[in-house]
């Protein structure tokens, strides 16, 4: 099998795109046939400089070359966890204000986690496995269905101080105990969609009215300019039980193929 992977983002209302505090990436794992890995994260705004953590983890975890980040278990995660510690406290710093000094020392920086990795394409039966910390989420579809998400949240649970990866030492052990991992099998046609919380919490709100209406949607987003209309659209909608947040959205989509794409879309 292979696989088609195309990440949308939208920045906060009247931002830039550099003032988005999302990350993500993911690929084939080099000299790995059949194996592919991904990671979606979201930078705390009130934290310090969440833009700049985020970056660190996503580098540290994206496959380049021979290294492709830590595996998807509690034991490996907590030492990744552990290793972006030591390198964020290490990195040399001047504060342009005591405020910043402040924000660093007692909050530190943090992000919400969502890793997966894909599994045996190359073989009869490929699966996914991932690992979340907070809320951002994966969608497991089938067919306009969805079968499993990760973590498993309803439209109720959000709007909480999620967990997330958090740059101070005293939260090493609580994060290492707040991962949800799962699994699951893969067929040709499926989608798997990570969504940041805005876009993961306005996907289970309207997949409770339309869910085949909402899938379609997703899986024929044809450029980012698409993604950008349909957030904006969704940002005036009247009602406010539909509407989608004004947070800093990124969804990342991987279609499973049963052979090569027939075309290759380059956007800019």
């Amino acid at each position: 099998m292979d696989i088609q992977v195309v990440t949308f983002s939208e920045p906060k209302d009247g931002y830039a795109p550099g003032d988005w505090q999302d990350g993500a990436c993911g690929g084939v794992v080099f000299n790995e046939p059949g194996r592919a890995r991904f990671i979606v994260l979201d930078g705390a705004s009130t934290a310090y400089d969440p833009v700049h953590w985020v970056d660190m983890l996503v580098s540290s975890f994206a496959p380049r070359g021979g290294r492709a980040g830590p595996w998807l278990d509690r034991a490996s995660l907590r030492a990744w966890f552990s290793q972006m510690q030591d390198e964020w406290a290490a990195e040399p710093r001047v504060f342009g204000h005591p405020v910043e000094e402040k924000k660093f020392k007692e909050v530190g920086s943090m992000a919400t986690m969502l890793a997966f990795e894909l599994s045996g394409l190359d073989g009869p039966e490929p699966f996914w496995q991932g690992v979340a910390l907070g809320d951002t989420v994966l969608f497991h579809v089938r067919a306009s269905r969805l079968i499993a998400s990760l973590p498993n949240m309803g439209p109720g649970d959000f709007g909480k101080w999620p967990a997330g990866v958090f740059t101070q030492r005293s939260q090493l052990d609580w994060m290492t105990s707040e991962l949800r991992l799962d699994r699951g099998l893969l067929e040709p046609g499926d989608f798997l969609f990570g969504a940041t919380d805005a876009m993961a919490h306005w996907i289970l709100r309207a997949i409770g009215r339309d869910e085949k209406k909402v899938w379609h949607t997703l899986a024929n987003l044809p450029h980012p300019a698409e993604f950008g209309r349909l957030v904006a659209d969704q940002r005036r909608e009247p009602d406010p039980d539909k509407r989608l947040e004004d947070d800093d959205v990124t969804l990342l989509r991987v279609r499973v193929l049963t052979g090569p794409p027939s075309l290759l879309l380059a956007c800019r």
